[in-house]
């Protein structure tokens, strides 16, 4: 990418902001689009557009019919087809821009693989959907020096933060501590606005767009609020933050999240009746002869992304390094026993 071509881009580098330089920057940029559900599928839409050069897409889920609200990526056809988001996400950015590299990873986003996730990229986009996995990025992101994109939304309300380790508060400096997830609303719980979700994955995507093609000045300094019902918008004033607190993680360099010391294997996941189960020592099932001894029990579908089985109420996805999405409760220990049940080898 020493020379690509821009010519696709020239009503973006029509810009004085961005221009044939900032273009050319962009489209030699390398990016990491964490979770690819309601804001990583805009994010990822809107940076292949601009043309960043190379982009790693990295989510734990499959599509579902109630994704298509506001996952602007997917279509019926992906799930008809049990699509894994990050393939299914791939597969349509390669279409909307053929000159750009993807690489899709079918991982959950965790302490144990963020290093590798985020390492050789020029910037970390948020596409996540709990506060546990943000302190993760946020430590791995601070730890190496790496900038990240923080973005959030539930109902019709939005938050975004831009995060520049070493020049700017870190997540941490803003919010202490992750909520448990029992008090944290979900789009299960609260519902999602798809509107409000663009509007929020939109600043996000600008504010990529400025920092690759080198507007570092033009950066948002602030915690910016949105309510996309109410038209209300907040720019809390946050710039020098880190300079007045101690902050666990840029201030004192105490990594908990990176290092484990916080956080579960297990988790209730945003927008269904469901409970991922991961596990610290991946495995590699063969999902054929897996079939085969599910069949016994329930339903059995499965391609080379995934498996899926059905028995009674619960229906357990199945990733070939053993992780799984069991939806039909939002008990994790009844999670665990469901996985330990059909699963577990």
């Amino acid at each position: 990418m020493n020379n690509p071509d821009i010519s696709r881009y020239h009503r973006q580098y029509l810009l004085p902001q961005i221009g044939e330089e900032g273009q050319r920057k962009i489209s030699s940029s390398r990016v990491v689009v964490l979770g690819c559900g309601a804001l990583g599928s805009i994010l990822a839409n809107h940076l292949a557009r601009a043309g960043a050069g190379w982009m790693r897409i990295v989510d734990r889920d499959f599509v579902e019919l109630n994704n298509l609200q506001r996952q602007v990526l997917f279509d019926e056809d992906d799930i008809r087809r049990n699509l894994p988001k990050a393939i299914a996400a791939k597969e349509k950015v390669e279409k909307i821009n053929s000159s750009i590299t993807v690489e899709a990873l079918v991982v959950d986003v965790n302490y144990a693989n963020i290093e590798s996730l985020i390492e050789g990229t020029d910037l970390v986009m948020d596409g996540m959907d709990n506060f546990e996995t943000r302190f993760v990025i946020n430590d791995a992101c601070v730890k190496n020096g790496l900038p990240w994109i923080y973005g959030g939304c539930i109902g019709t309300h939005g938050i975004t933060m831009t995060i520049i380790p070493g020049k700017t508060p870190c997540l941490r400096c803003v919010f202490e501590s992750a909520p448990p997830p029992e008090l944290s609303p979900t789009c299960d719980t609260a519902g999602v606005l798809g509107p409000a979700v663009n509007i929020i994955a939109s600043l996000q995507a600008t504010e990529a767009i400025k920092f690759l093609s080198g507007n570092i000045q033009a950066l948002n300094k602030t915690l910016y609020t949105f309510d996309a019902w109410t038209h209300e918008a907040k720019a809390l004033k946050i710039e020098n933050l880190h300079q007045k607190i101690n902050c666990p993680t840029c201030g004192q360099k105490n990594f908990e999240y990176l290092k484990g010391e916080k956080g579960s294997r297990s988790a209730s996941l945003c927008g269904r009746n469901a409970v991922q189960i991961s596990r610290d020592e991946p495995l590699n099932l063969d999902f054929k002869d897996l079939a085969a001894k599910l069949k016994r029990v329930g339903e059995v579908t499965y391609n080379v992304f995934l498996l899926k089985f059905k028995t009674g109420e619960y229906e357990i996805t199945l990733f070939p390094d053993g992780r799984a999405i069991i939806q039909g409760t939002h008990d994790i220990a009844q999670a665990r026993t469901l996985y330990s049940k059909y699963v577990s080898v």
